[in-house]
């Protein structure tokens, strides 16, 4: 929870753990992350959810040791204000590496000619998964190439996407999140290797 103080100076942040409610932000293996490191939001309290109706095997996998796994990547500040960046399932892990979507989407945003972009994961015989991004050009003459130049530097090698297309439309849900099961669907791959 955020009050509307915070909220002015912590802009996009959900805020802290409100009464009766611990989280926490951890890694693949369980461990606290550290501030500023992304990992999976664990929420716990009287009043988190006691499981999915009818459904254990889908309770199982949500409620572990007492946690709720929100299944959102999250940043934790020093202060305890947490961010939500995006869903597990959106993550890419490449090579055994975690690539996380919006890192490559904000330096693929920052490019003049990009008017909006998301990032998703095809299937790499050799990497498992690989970067795949769709933009929206702001000038139609922007190429493959140049967004892969962009990044060039920008990204560590096994985040830099391996393939461009380019659509008039990002697909959004009603709150503006870009629908990535859609893409997935739409560009299954095999990435380029």
């Amino acid at each position: 929870m955020i009050s509307p103080d915070d909220a002015m100076v912590k802009i996009g942040s959900a805020g802290k753990g409100f009464f009766h409610t611990t989280v926490r932000v951890v890694d693949e293996k369980g461990n606290e992350t550290a501030p500023g490191e992304p990992g999976e939001l664990l929420v716990q309290g009287p009043h988190v959810m006691k499981g999915y109706w009818n459904n254990p095997e889908a309770t199982a996998e949500t409620i572990r040791n007492g946690w709720l796994y929100t299944g959102d990547i999250a940043l934790r500040e020093e202060e305890g204000f947490i961010t939500i960046h995006e869903r597990v399932k959106d993550m890419i892990i490449s090579g055994g590496e975690n690539v996380y979507p919006a890192e490559l989407e904000n330096v693929i945003t920052a490019h003049p000619g990009v008017a909006d972009v998301a990032v998703i994961g095809q299937d790499s015989e050799r990497w498992g998964e690989s970067p795949f991004a769709v933009v929206v050009r702001k000038d139609e003459n922007l190429t493959e190439t140049e967004i892969m130049a962009h990044c060039d530097g920008k990204l560590a090698r096994f985040k830099q996407p391996k393939g461009v297309t380019f659509i008039d439309e990002i697909p959004r849900n009603p709150t503006g999140k870009p629908l990535k099961r859609l893409l997935r669907d739409q560009f299954p791959g095999p990435a380029p290797e």
